[in-house]
């Protein structure tokens, strides 16, 4: 890494004092330099080298790992490096693209190789991490490769292709955003915890048996539904006939149709007939519904005598085109409300929703 001022630190190893070698010039000239960069870096306040740095050195091959800055704060970014300097005639292998450092989150990486003036190899990784937790933070070891292929060297051993330099780790300690005496106010006292208790045991056998219960209760309950909304439609025949009459009976329409009047009245007439005595009075001729309930025991003559001229009037009116009077109308609405009255009691009950016509 190097400064704004010229210092490069780590020094790599091709520098003396800061300076580059020169191929010329006594100890005397080596001597000036040195008390020139001094008097520079006193001049220009070059900055000294903070953070974490850590060297390790094997044979040909030095490795320095260095984490800058030296404080960190939860969502920081640090910059950390590996820089490799081999000896001329050495092959470096640096090590692979976020190796070891798979916990942290890389937002930059700057791979960099060079030979310098005296034939080393300078081999440097530099990464920029983001910090993301607070507390004691650790990079793993980091393993360097290299094969010395320099003139006369023992090559490695038979089982391997290349040495092995494996780094220390890097400790380092990342601080939180709130100030300690926020954390001390948060962190409250600590008391005695209570024995766990033991696990409650399965609840499967409660649900299967609930659903079993409930599948085994459902047909009983449907039929009880079923029934109660039955009871509430039931209505007697005559409750029945009497909503159809006052519904035919409502606000009389001048010129209403004296035929669509009769063919109403004479049907009321007639299912009530069918519910109260179970004739099947609808579907016969008038001829023929007299002749049936000539045969019923609960119609008395003076009651088959009333349908018998009702029913033959409404026929007049329907087959014959004749036109009724306002009495006359009359008439035959007094006789099918009297008949109704006279043979409501033991009236059965019906369901409405099933009851045609129903109202």
């Amino acid at each position: 890494m190097r400064s704004d001022s010229g210092c490069q630190s780590p020094t790599p190893p091709d520098c003396v004092g800061g300076i580059p070698p020169t191929q010329s010039g006594g100890v005397w000239e080596r001597w000036n330099r040195k008390w020139w960069l001094a008097a520079v870096c006193l001049v220009a306040a070059c900055p000294a080298a903070s953070g974490v740095e850590k060297h390790v050195e094997k044979g040909p091959v030095k490795v320095t790992i260095s984490l800058v800055p030296d404080e960190i704060r939860v969502g920081d970014t640090v910059t950390f490096t590996i820089a490799a300097v081999a000896a001329r005639g050495v092959e470096l292998i640096m090590p692979e693209f976020s190796e070891a450092l798979g916990r942290f989150r890389i937002i930059d990486y700057v791979p960099t190789e060079k030979v310098d003036r005296l034939g080393r190899t300078v081999s440097t990784q530099r990464y920029t991490l983001q910090v993301g937790m607070s507390g004691k933070r650790r990079i793993p070891p980091i393993l360097v490769e290299f094969v010395d292929r320099r003139p006369g060297r023992k090559p490695a051993p038979d089982d391997f292709d290349a040495y092995e330099l494996l780094t220390e780790p890097l400790a380092f300690e990342v601080q939180s955003v709130a100030p300690s005496s926020v954390e001390a106010d948060l962190a409250g006292p600590l008391g005695r915890l209570d024995k766990l208790a033991p696990p409650p045991g399965p609840t499967w056998p409660w649900i299967v048996g609930s659903v079993a219960v409930i599948a085994a209760a459902a047909p009983f309950a449907w039929r009880l539904w079923a029934a109660a909304r039955r009871r509430a439609r039931m209505r007697s025949a005559y409750d029945i006939a009497m909503s159809r009459l006052e519904a035919l009976l409502g606000p009389r329409e001048p010129g209403r149709d004296s035929e669509a009047f009769f063919v109403e009245l004479s049907g009321i007439a007639r299912h009530y007939l069918e519910d109260r005595f179970e004739l099947h009075a609808p579907e016969l001729t008038t001829e023929e519904f007299l002749a049936v309930a000539g045969t019923s025991a609960d119609l008395t003559g003076e009651q088959r005598h009333t349908l018998q001229s009702f029913l033959r009037q409404a026929d007049l009116v329907k087959f014959a085109r004749v036109v009724p009077s306002t009495r006359e109308a009359d008439t035959s609405v007094a006789i099918v409300r009297q008949f109704l009255d006279e043979t409501r009691a033991n009236a059965p009950m019906l369901d409405v929703a099933q009851e045609p016509g129903s109202v």
